[in-house]
C-alpha cells in the first residue's frame, strides 16, 4: 500500500488531519496510508520548495510527498533530493477527496473528435493583416479551421490574398459565401473547405479540390440535403453535411431533430453543426451554451462545429468550444457524466464556493498571534481577522471602521482589493483565496501550469486533435 507524507503549516494541520481521516481512514480498505508533517511554518501557502529542502531531512520513509497546492519551486529537484516523487496537491485541502478521485480515475482531456471552424464574419471588410491577426488568435484558442465569411453584396477583392496568407502560416482555411464565384475563387486559391453548397451548386465541388460542406436548398427541405449527400457519396469525395441549426424561437428544436434524422439516415456521414445562432443570439453566458451544444454534437457524432465571436458576450466562444469538446469527448467516449472532469466552463459560479464554515474560520482566527490580516469567505459573508479580533460582514464598507487602517494607506489599499474580491466571491458563489485572483475558468487567460494542476502524474499534454 502506498504511504504518503503530507507537508503543511501549523494553522492547517488539524483540518488536514480531519480530511485525511475521511479520505483514507485506518484499515485495510484505505487507498493509502499517510502521515502529516508540520514543517515549522504557520501558513502552509507560504511554503516553497527551497524551504522544504532545508527543513525536511532525507530520507523520508514514504512512497510520495504531497505539498500544498500553492507551494512554488522546482519539484523535480525536490524529487531528486528525496529520491521519491514530490507533488503538489490541490490549493484547498478540502479538495483532497476530489484530487484523489481524479488520480484514481485519470481522464484525458487532450483528446477530441470535433474540429472547430472559427468564422471571421466580416472578412471582406478587413485588410489581410487584420484577418491574419484574428485567425492566429482563433487558432491559439483552439480553432482548427479559419472560416472566411463572405458578406452579401460586399466585394471581397483580397480573398485570394487572404487565403494565401493564412495558408502560409500553416492554417487550414474555409470560405463561406452565398456567391458561387467567391466559392470558386476561394477553392482555386487553395481553401481547404467551402461552405456551403446546395444541390444546385454541387458543380463547384467538381471544379476545385476543396472539401465541400453541403446544405439543403432551404433548411426545412431535408430531401434536397439527402440528395446532395447521396450525390457526394457517389462521387467518392470527402464532404461534410450541415442540417442548419435555427435560433430560438425560430425552430431550434425542429433543427436539432433534423440533425438526428440526418444521422439516422446516414450513419457514417461527417456532420458540421453551426452553433453561432445560439451563442450569438441568446443573451446568456456562452460557456454553458457551448457545453450543452458540444454535448449534443458529441452524442450526434458530429465531426465539426462552426462558431463565431461577434457579440461582446461571445468573445470567448472559440476557447469555450475547445474546452467543451474535450470534456464532452471524454464523457461520451468513457461513458461518464460531464461532471468533475474540469472546472474551465464554470466561469461564474464554483462547485464548492465556501469550503470553510464560520465556526472553522473562527477557530483558526483564535490561534492567530500576529498583526497581519487574513481574509476568508463563508456563506455568512466576508471574514477578516488578525490578532486583534475577527470581523464579519457582507458589505466591505461595514468592515472598514473596525480595521483601523486610516493611517496605513498601502495596507488599506491591499485590504480594500482583497475584501472587494471576497465580496464578489460571496455574492456569486465563487471560491475565494487570499492573494489570488478569482478563478473565472476559461473566460480569462491562465497560466498553463494552473490549468494542468489537476492532471494525474504521468499524463502528458499532446496534440492529438482532429487533423
Amino acid at each position: 500500500m502506498e504511504h504518503i507524507v503530507f507537508l503543511t503549516g501549523r494553522l492547517a494541520e488539524p483540518a488536514l488531519q480531519r480530511v485525511l481521516g475521511q479520505v483514507a481512514p485506518p484499515g485495510s480498505d484505505a487507498p493509502f496510508t499517510w502521515e502529516v508533517r508540520e514543517i515549522g511554518l504557520q501558513v502552509a501557502a507560504l511554503m516553497t520548495a527551497d524551504m522544504v529542502q532545508r527543513r525536511v531531512a532525507p530520507p523520508v520513509a514514504a512512497d510520495r510527498i504531497l505539498l500544498p497546492g500553492r507551494c512554488r519551486g522546482d519539484l523535480e529537484a525536490l524529487s531528486a533530493h528525496f529520491g521519491i516523487p514530490v507533488q503538489r496537491g490541490p490549493e484547498e485541502l478540502k479538495d483532497l477527496p476530489q484530487f484523489f478521485r481524479r488520480q484514481a480515475r485519470p481522464v484525458d482531456l487532450d483528446a477530441y473528435a470535433i474540429a472547430i471552424f472559427a468564422e471571421i464574419v466580416d472578412a471582406p471588410r478587413l485588410p489581410v493583416d487584420a484577418i491574419v491577426d484574428r485567425a492566429l488568435a482563433f487558432a491559439a484558442d483552439g480553432a482548427n479551421v479559419i472560416d472566411l465569411g463572405g458578406l452579401p453584396d460586399t466585394p471581397f477583392p483580397h480573398l485570394e490574398d487572404s487565403v494565401g496568407a493564412l495558408k502560409e502560416r500553416g492554417l487550414r482555411v474555409s470560405v463561406d459565401s452565398q456567391d458561387s464565384q467567391e466559392l470558386l475563387r476561394g477553392g482555386r486559391a487553395g481553401a481547404d473547405y467551402l461552405l456551403s453548397l446546395t444541390l444546385d451548386t454541387l458543380w463547384i465541388a467538381d471544379e476545385v479540390a476543396a472539401t465541400p460542406v453541403v446544405i439543403a436548398r432551404d433548411p426545412t427541405d431535408e430531401a434536397s440535403l439527402w440528395q446532395a449527400v447521396e450525390r457526394m457519396q457517389a462521387s467518392g469525395r470527402p464532404f461534410l453535411a450541415d442540417a442548419i441549426l435555427d435560433p430560438i424561437p425560430y425552430g431550434l428544436l425542429a433543427s436539432l431533430v433534423r440533425y438526428q434524422r440526418l444521422r439516422e439516415r446516414f450513419p457514417e456521414v461527417a456532420i458540421l453543426m453551426g452553433v453561432g445562432n445560439l451563442t450569438e443570439l441568446v443573451e446568456a453566458d456562452t460557456s454553458g451554451i457551448n457545453a450543452v451544444m458540444m454535448g449534443i454534437a458529441a452524442e450526434l457524432g458530429a465531426s465539426a462545429i462552426l462558431t463565431t465571436q461577434v457579440s461582446p458576450h461571445a468573445r470567448r466562444a472559440v476557447r469555450e468550444a475547445d474546452w467543451a469538446r474535450r470534456i464532452m469527448h471524454a464523457a461520451v467516449s468513457q461513458q461518464l457524466l460531464p461532471k468533475g472532469l474540469s472546472d474551465q466552463l464554470m466561469t461564474v459560479h464554483a462547485k464548492s464556493p465556501f469550503p470553510d464554515a464560520p465556526e472553522e474560520i473562527a477557530a483558526i482566527a483564535s490561534q492567530v498571534r500576529d498583526p497581519n490580516f487574513r481574509v476568508q469567505v463563508s456563506q455568512q459573508g466576508v471574514h477578516v481577522y488578525n490578532r486583534e479580533g475577527l470581523h464579519v460582514a457582507q458589505d466591505p464598507f461595514a468592515l472598514w471602521p473596525q480595521l483601523r487602517l486610516q493611517d496605513d494607506a498601502s495596507h488599506a489599499f491591499y485590504i480594500g482589493v482583497e475584501v472587494a474580491r471576497a465580496q464578489i466571491a460571496w455574492q456569486l458563489g465563487k471560491r475565494y483565496v487570499q492573494d489570488q485572483p478569482l478563478d473565472w475558468g476559461c473566460a480569462v487567460d491562465r497560466e498553463r501550469e494552473d490549468l494542468l494542476r489537476w492532471k494525474a502524474p504521468g499524463t502528458t499534454m499532446t496534440d492529438r486533435g482532429a487533423k
